[in-house]
């Protein structure tokens, strides 16, 4: 598994989980800063780019996730943060290893099936994948990700590489996730994080996961949008990070 390291030199590991899309950029500010303090690691997702591997599930990708936590740091770490696809897989790592970290954010994760959405990803995919190159079309959907523009050339660059069979596997592994019931069972102090202007089923799925981890903290951040808070407000995550682990 291919990382990018930040703070080396500290002893307490935070990972990162990047959004489906999107790349190790998505937490460059957050990074920065905890990189103080925290050694920091963002994997590179399978399917996206810069990963030695295809995307197959959110559950494939989790085990592997773990097999490294277990490999380089003895099978727990201090925390984990993930967005959006990110943060269905530490969903899906704190469902499978309870003890897998200490403390969690968890921002923008679905966990309830869209089955229409689901079942429109692979025509839709197929007839306007030839648009990404586009840099038109990227600008488009950037603009939409409401993502800060000093990170345009980042996205379009990586965006750009990932493929056609990759990005159909991540979309519909992402709409069809669901939340397992052995989610009660994780130990880890966790914060849920959700835009106020996210889609309902978003914030259904944030209203969910907080009843059933039992350690866990619902915070529903007014005016802000699909991954607003680690994308574009890094100092106030830094700042809920802080808190959490009080």
């Amino acid at each position: 598994m291919k990382v990018i390291e930040f703070g080396k030199e500290n002893d307490l590991t935070v990972i990162l989980l990047h959004g489906g899309g999107l790349s190790w950029w998505n937490y460059k500010d957050v990074a920065e800063i905890l990189s103080n303090k925290y050694h920091v690691v963002i994997p590179f997702l399978n399917g996206h780019a810069y990963s030695e591997s295809d995307f197959i599930t959110i559950e494939a990708t989790a085990i592997e996730i773990c097999e490294y936590i277990q490999d380089m740091f003895g099978g727990k770490v201090f925390a984990i943060g993930g967005l959006s696809l990110g943060g269905q897989i530490l969903v899906e790592m704190l469902s499978s290893n309870p003890d897998i970290c200490k403390f969690a954010i968890i921002e923008s994760a679905l966990v309830i099936p869209m089955r229409f959405t689901n079942w429109l990803i692979s025509p839709m995919i197929t007839i306007s994948y030839w648009l990404i190159k586009k840099s038109w079309f990227a600008n488009l959907q950037f603009k939409q990700l409401h993502i800060k523009s000093d990170l345009f050339d980042l996205y379009y660059n990586d965006t750009c590489k990932i493929k056609k069979e990759n990005l159909i596997a991540f979309l519909k592994s992402n709409s069809s996730y669901r939340l397992k019931s052995s989610i009660r069972t994780s130990n880890a102090k966790v914060v849920i994080a959700v835009g106020e202007k996210e889609g309902r089923n978003m914030k259904k799925s944030a209203i969910l996961l907080n009843k059933k981890l039992p350690k866990s903290k619902l915070m529903i951040f007014p005016e802000y949008y699909h991954g607003d808070l680690s994308v574009n407000h890094a100092e106030k995550y830094v700042e809920i990070f802080e808190l959490l682990i009080k």
